[in-house]
């Protein structure tokens, strides 16, 4: 696949994958404990991978928020 959208923010991703004409399938990650907070409004591409049909599976994750300082 010749477009890579790794790493990026999950609207900035849809719109390239769109405009590229690419067809997608998406998944979402969740953590297996809370201990570190999430926004689950801001969605990043954390993996990208081709399937046997061409499709690209992308595995979404939510974004870790910033802890307050004490």
């Amino acid at each position: 696949m010749d477009l890579d959208v790794m790493a990026l923010p999950w609207e900035v991703a849809k719109e390239r994958l769109k405009a590229a004409g690419i067809s997608y399938t998406s998944e979402l990650a969740k953590p297996t404990r809370d201990f570190f907070p999430v926004d689950d409004t801001r969605l990043y591409v954390i993996r990208q991978r081709e399937t046997a049909d061409g499709k690209l599976l992308l595995t979404l994750a939510a974004k870790q928020m910033p802890l307050k300082e004490v």
